[in-house]
């Protein structure tokens, strides 16, 4: 394994529902008003504990409210061997999702986002000398003005041969300026050697994987729920693989983002994080990282919250060591 890999955008708290008592307001317990836990999360955040938990040198870059939600942040990614010297501190508050999820688990977000801390991020300035990649997306490409500045990171960065990894998210409650958005992810997706992205995101942007690939990103990987994972490549063509599963459905909660992880660790494990390697992958080898994607991601939906699994979850040295970490009973599917 070789190379540092920043991590660049939003770190939240997620108001997740608990399986307490009945929510108050209805006889028979309205759904949405079940009591709500507080978990750490953010697309890029949960990225960035998926790769510390797979052992692969990661820095955030991040800005973080100087409250007790913030503190709590900062804990969480240096438990999990992410380096917080790019994250910067402010007195802003933090940014609160507030989670409800559909009878099959699936979670919808509702966003708390004014004036928040995360979306002041300013230019880091020179990242560290061993980073080979820079993984940028979702809200923090959306809010600004730290869309544009992680926009311009992420150019700057491609140019200079580090290879850049694009997770778009486009929350429609959130989208603005949708043209503007879309110009600013086409305009990282055209120097990123990666594109990880949901098809429920590739309908929104108005992108398939083949326009993606047309203007010049490296490969695609496409994660579509339960139906499992698929990379549109230049090396290996399209490639299909099916999702996996170690037990019962808890959540989909930081699915995407363990796909995210799981696929740049995997690029690291063979000395890949470089946009030229990732173009040269054959069908083989971009089949055997979604396999290791998708068991990544069975792992996180099996129990309650964003908890991407351990690199000893994944090889099977280690079956339930890490448990109490999630809070979770059972397991089951995920991509």
């Amino acid at each position: 394994m070789s190379g540092r890999v920043v991590v660049g955008g939003e770190a939240l708290v997620d108001l997740v529902p608990t399986d307490g008592a009945a929510g108050v307001g209805s006889a028979g317990g309205d759904p949405a008003l079940r009591p709500l836990a507080p978990r750490l999360g953010g697309g890029p955040f949960n990225t960035a504990v998926g790769l510390g938990r797979l052992g692969v040198p990661t820095t955030m870059l991040t800005r973080l409210s100087t409250d007790p939600f913030g503190d709590a942040l900062v804990a969480r990614l240096e438990a999990n061997d992410v380096d917080t010297a790019l994250v910067q501190r402010g007195p802003e508050p933090t940014t609160l999702a507030v989670v409800t999820l559909d009878a099959d688990g699936a979670a919808r977000y509702a966003f708390h986002v004014e004036g928040s801390a995360d979306r002041l991020v300013a230019d880091p300035g020179e990242l560290p000398p061993d980073t080979a990649a820079l993984a940028v997306g979702t809200l923090s490409l959306v809010l600004e003005p730290g869309a544009s500045r992680y926009a311009a990171l992420a150019q700057r960065e491609a140019g200079r041969g580090r290879l850049v990894s694009l997770d778009p998210n486009l929350r429609p409650g959130l989208v603005d300026d949708p043209d503007a958005v879309v110009a600013r992810l086409d305009a990282i997706a055209a120097v990123a050697g990666l594109v990880k992205l949901s098809d429920e995101d590739a309908e929104r942007w108005g992108r398939t994987p083949s326009d993606l690939l047309d203007a010049g990103a490296g490969a695609v990987v496409l994660t579509r729920g339960a139906d499992g994972l698929t990379a549109h490549t230049r090396g290996g063509g399209v490639v299909e693989v099916a999702s996996d599963e170690v037990g019962p459905l808890v959540d989909t909660i930081g699915a995407g983002d363990s796909v995210h992880a799981a696929v740049l660790a995997w690029l690291a494990d063979r000395d890949a994080l470089d946009r030229d390697a990732v173009a040269r992958l054959d069908a083989d080898a971009w089949s055997e990282g979604l396999r290791f994607a998708a068991r990544a991601a069975a792992w996180t939906v099996s129990r309650a919250g964003a908890e991407p699994p351990w690199r000893a979850e994944l090889d099977g040295t280690a079956p339930g060591r890490h448990e109490s970490d999630a809070d979770h009973v059972g397991r089951r599917r995920g991509s």
